[in-house]
């Protein structure tokens, strides 16, 4: 996706990324893909039920507890899981489109 970028004579010219910081074109494409949101929010959400799981074992509420962990680790292997998918979905997309592999990067 092209910006419009007024160049170093004033006019207008298209911007294609900063070639001075990134190695491919598709750099940070797991932040711009909005389809991989799901996935890292319940990644997010893991990290808060882990803490809420160490709160409640430390405080002695062992069914709290319980249910906490359970919760953090379904959310975090879902969450991984939902990543992974996305990744092999645009990895597919990028192969049939002819764009280089992603190894190395």
């Amino acid at each position: 996706m092209s910006k419009e970028h007024v160049g170093p004579a004033g006019a207008p010219d298209q911007y294609d990324g900063d070639p001075s910081r990134t190695q491919r074109e598709h750099a940070g494409e797991a932040l711009t893909d909005a389809r991989g949101y799901p996935g890292f929010i319940a990644i997010g959400l893991s990290f808060v039920l882990l803490g809420l799981f160490l709160v409640a074992l430390g405080g002695g509420f062992e069914g709290w507890a319980t249910i906490a962990g359970i919760a953090f680790v379904i959310m975090m292997i879902g969450g991984v899981v939902y990543v992974l998918f996305e990744y092999r979905r645009v990895r597919k997309l990028n192969i049939r489109q002819g764009r280089p592999d992603m190894e190395g990067h």
